[in-house]
Parts: C-alpha cells; structure tokens; sequence
C-alpha cells in the first residue's frame, strides 16, 4: 500500500495543500473479492435446487419425442418421408398433412452427393412451400479430421 506524504511545510511557498490525483483501488478490489467468493458460495446452491422426493405416477409424459422429420432424395430421384416413399406430386399434401397432425418442427434434408444441385433446390422449395420454416440440410463428415 502506497501513501502520499506531502513535504509537511504549511507555509505559502509552494508547501501548502495539494489534492492527491491518484485513486485508491484497494477498497474497490476488497470489495470485488468479497462479492466473488459469495458467488463463488451461491452458485452451486442455486444450481442444485431443493431436495425433494417426487411421487411415481403411471401418468404418461405430456411431451413424447418426435421422430425426427428427414426428407431424403435419393440416387435414382426417388423421395422419402422418414421411411415411406412419395412421388413429387405428393410431397407438398403429405407434409402439410403431417405438419398438421406434429406441428411445426425442423425438417432435415437428405440428398444423394450424386443428384443434381437443382433437383435438390426443388426439394427445398417445395418443403417451404408446404409451410415449414426450418429446414436443415444433413451431411456426412469427412473421414480425416478438419481438412
């Protein structure tokens, strides 16, 4: 800890009162330290919650997992929805249909490394069009790391 110490004169020649232009951190630094060491304390506390035991029930849970939307194209052109295979006319009335029963949820797109860019574009488009908002194209990653 540093302290000004003036030159004790009290007279007129330039030994008078002189304001101290530095500012004194050490309180604001004890400060800090106390309010981390309560968080420090606090924190897991909040993170645990209150121990409770929960009575069973064979009630059936409100949310059940979706099974994933996945529209897939494949080699030869063909179309699926999860496992069941639609024709391009149909796959804007069967996802509004199944957009209708789930709701609306990320669908994920699968195409063939070999189909066309613009068939793949189609399918996008259509998957818009049959009222979904997200929509994720899935890849696979290539073997070797980060190339």
């Amino acid at each position: 800890m540093a302290m000004f110490v003036g030159n004790g004169g009290g007279g007129q020649e330039g030994g008078g009162y002189q304001p101290m232009a530095e500012i004194n951190i050490t309180p604001m630094v004890d400060v800090m330290l106390v309010l981390l060491i309560i968080f420090m304390v606090a924190a897991p506390l909040m993170m645990a919650g209150v121990p409770v035991e929960l009575p069973q029930t064979s009630a059936t849970r409100v949310s059940n997992p979706q099974k994933p939307m996945i529209v897939s194209l494949t080699a030869d052109g063909e179309l699926y929805i999860r496992d069941e295979q639609v024709s391009q006319d149909g796959l804007i009335p069967r996802l509004q249909a199944i957009r209708a029963e789930e709701g609306d949820t990320v669908v994920y797109v699968r195409a063939d490394k070999s189909s066309v860019y613009g068939n793949v574009m189609d399918i996008l488009g259509m998957v818009g069009r049959s009222g979904y908002g997200r929509v994720s194209l899935l890849s696979q990653p290539k073997p070797g790391g980060d190339e």
